[in-house]
């Protein structure tokens, strides 16, 4: 069997919106003749601009530049394409919304970009709340690379997460509404680090407690012993936290807690000198930004591991590294995601393409998309394929990107990712 990716155990959600609630909304239908014509109608001919979709809870409640990153990544990717010539002499014409973070404003949104602007796909979506899903697989608008924050990429047809799956997709999510997400972030730092203890601290909160939980299921399928730290959620005391773990010997922190949050509980192991193998993060905090964010923390912020599914953003040795930091030179910070926004637009242009001959429509771009195969953009991706299957796996060969920072060189990647794979267990959750 190849190498294949699920989403992780411990990645059930995103961390930014791991605080909230979210739930996916059916919202209001057009009639079955509107979604028919949409997708028959193939993009203005002659030289006229292909319309595309952004969707991003830019100003959600979790932040303004929370949910930016991918589509910083994929307007940089079609700004130079069509600096190049666009598609066929074709100009990709990008049509923002930002669905504020809100169900109603995310179907909003996909109204507006599907019945008005009448786009020929929506690109690295990246909504808090993606309550306009069932809306978009209704009118069979491919949604391509989006950034799987909820289930929906693994519950709709014609919705293509940045990282695949094997789900059924026939409108409920996983399998039978269980989701499955294997143990390969925990298997590597066992084997490849020699980590035996690991902590998880999380909130007293409900969302935080219950993704803490899934950590915890995952490290202990993998042998470790577990410390549990809860803090309150108004007033946490990190400090206390950070003096246990110290005392109990944590090789590994993992979190379930917000970005401000993990800047205090570094800064309190610091000021306690818990010192650690390594503070994992996930692929929406590898960011540029470590050192403001974690400016008063240097032990703590040297000691910080991320893993994800992409080549390292950092990655400069790598030739398509290089074209999208070239691309986004003039950008205030780099990011892991605005890498995966490059390469969901990269996807949707090579699926565009191929259409060329025939004429750019929804349908053409979806069958493209929908028969990918270990889809790589460039090499940007760990193989990406959509084959459904009939029952979830209960095991898995599944490879990971790893990058750790280091004052002065920025995110390190660690081996390299088409290489550092394991056979894990897939264990199923609840989304």
């Amino acid at each position: 069997m190849r190498p294949a990716r699920r989403r992780r155990a411990a990645e059930g959600a995103a961390a930014a919106a791991l605080l909230l609630v979210v739930g996916t909304a059916c919202g209001s239908r057009l009639p079955e003749s509107d979604f028919e014509h949409g997708t028959r109608t193939p993009a203005p001919g002659g030289g006229a601009p292909i319309p595309v979709g952004i969707v991003t809870s830019a100003t959600s409640p979790v932040g303004g530049d929370t949910f930016t990153g991918p589509g910083q990544g994929a307007k940089a990717y079609f700004d130079r394409l069509n600096a190049r010539g666009g598609i066929d002499g074709r100009r990709v014409e990008v049509h923002e919304c930002d669905d504020g973070g809100s169900g109603v404003g995310d179907n909003t949104c996909v109204h507006r970009l599907i019945d008005e602007d009448r786009v020929v796909a929506l690109v690295a979506t990246t909504a808090l709340d993606y309550a306009g899903a069932p809306r978009v697989s209704q009118a069979r608008v491919p949604d391509v690379g989006g950034q799987p924050i909820g289930a929906a990429y693994d519950t709709w047809p014609h919705l293509y997460g940045i990282y695949g799956s094997s789900a059924p997709r026939e409108g409920t999510p996983g399998w039978g509404g269980k989701l499955y997400g294997g143990t390969e972030v925990y298997r590597y730092f066992k084997r490849v680090k020699g980590a035996r203890t690991a902590a998880v601290v999380s909130y007293n909160q409900a969302a935080s407690a219950a993704y803490a939980r899934l950590v915890q299921r995952g490290l202990r399928a993998e042998g470790y012993k577990v410390v549990t730290e809860q803090v309150d959620f108004a007033l946490p005391n990190f400090r206390a936290a950070a003096a246990d773990l110290k005392e109990q010997g944590a090789d590994l922190v993992f979190d379930a807690i917000d970005g401000h949050g993990n800047a205090q509980l570094c800064r309190a192991m610091d000021e306690v000198g818990a010192k650690v193998v390594a503070k994992v993060t996930n692929v929406q905090n590898w960011t540029s930004t470590v050192p403001d964010d974690y400016k008063d923390s240097p032990r703590c912020r040297n000691a910080l591991w991320a893993t994800g599914s992409s080549r390292d953003y950092d990655d400069t040795r790598n030739a398509a590294v290089r074209e999208f930091r070239d691309a986004t030179k003039g950008l205030k910070t780099h990011s892991q995601w605005q890498l995966e926004g490059w390469a969901a637009a990269m996807w949707f242009t090579d699926a565009a393409r191929s259409c060329a001959g025939t004429g750019i429509t929804r349908a053409c771009v979806d069958a493209f998309v929908n028969r990918s195969r270990d889809y790589t953009a460039g090499g940007l991706l760990l193989p990406v394929s959509f084959e459904p299957l009939p029952k979830p796996p209960k095991t898995r060969r599944t490879c990971l990107s790893v990058a750790r920072w280091q004052d002065g060189k920025g995110w390190v990647a660690q081996g390299d990712m088409n290489s550092t794979c394991f056979d894990v267990p897939q264990l199923p959750y609840e989304p």
